[in-house]
């Protein structure tokens, strides 16, 4: 067991030092590409060969039409090859309409969907664009996956030449966590493919305000002055009758007493 696992351990140093010269060749070419790029100055010229970049824009407008303008977004994305990812709509106690759309396009398209979208009807209220070069971690992640695959390819070799049962056991251990270890730098891999390969940009459409929302909510403020008024009548007479009923026992006594005053004093005289 020990001798296979350090037949493998063996492969492995050398594919790895064969893929970290090729990955040395390759973060070489991916420099000069870069250079190439911002040398350009053209924000939409194609990435160069080499230079793998993910492409970002949030965009938030405020239009008259938020339904419109969504569609206009989903046609942008479609004609460019793209899809919308993610759709939601919500509205205010204003009855205004927000949207907002995930746009997934091709990185050479991106540019000019962002321009189509930001050109369009209505004011632009955020604009933000982001380009981040991960040329390294694929040259990096497809020399991981090449030295991987030639020792899983050596693993397997040796297995087929093993005949005592504890070497076959040993190598199908040491070949399951590195069958493993292959699938994860594939999916590294693929998920920075698709993030390369498709930018993301995310669009927020507002609902403009309008002349007859702002008189409907003038009439509005109106009645709910004129409906306050009145409350406020109803409780004032309601304080005064509580006032007069709280006074009438007293105003009952003075009466009397009044009365009973008024007869003695016209019986003194008679």
């Amino acid at each position: 067991a020990a001798g296979a696992k350090a037949a493998g351990a063996k492969a492995a140093g050398a594919d790895g030092a064969r893929g970290g010269g090729d990955s040395a060749k390759s973060a070489g070419g991916g420099g000069s590409a870069a250079k190439s790029a911002a040398g350009s100055g053209r924000a939409d010229a194609p990435a160069p060969k080499g230079l793998h970049l993910i492409r970002t824009a949030t965009l938030r407008v405020r239009v008259a039409d938020v339904a419109r303008e969504a569609d206009r977004a989903r046609d942008a994305a479609a004609d460019a090859g793209g899809f919308v990812s993610e759709e939601s709509t919500t509205g205010t106690d204003g009855g205004r309409e927000t949207s907002r759309l995930t746009l997934r396009v091709p990185v050479d398209s991106f540019d000019a969907v962002h321009r189509a979208l930001s050109d369009g009807p209505g004011t632009i209220l955020d604009d933000r664009v982001r380009s981040q070069d991960v040329s390294a971690q694929v040259v990096d992640i497809d020399s991981r996956v090449r030295t991987m695959r030639a020792s899983v390819n050596r693993v397997r070799a040796l297995m087929d030449d093993a005949v005592k049962i504890a070497n076959v056991t040993a190598l199908e251990g040491e070949l399951s966590t590195r069958e493993a270890d292959l699938e994860s730098l594939l999916a590294q891999r693929a998920k920075l493919g698709d993030r390369t390969s498709l930018a993301t940009l995310t669009l927020t459409v507002e609902e403009a305000g309008s002349p007859a929302g702002t008189k409907a909510k003038d009439r509005a403020g109106f009645g709910d002055a004129l409906a306050g008024g009145w409350h406020a009548l109803g409780a004032t007479a309601r304080v005064v009758g509580v006032v007069l009923g709280a006074l009438l026992p007293f105003l009952a006594l003075a009466a009397v007493v009044l009365l009973v005053v008024g007869a003695a004093r016209r019986a003194v005289r008679g």
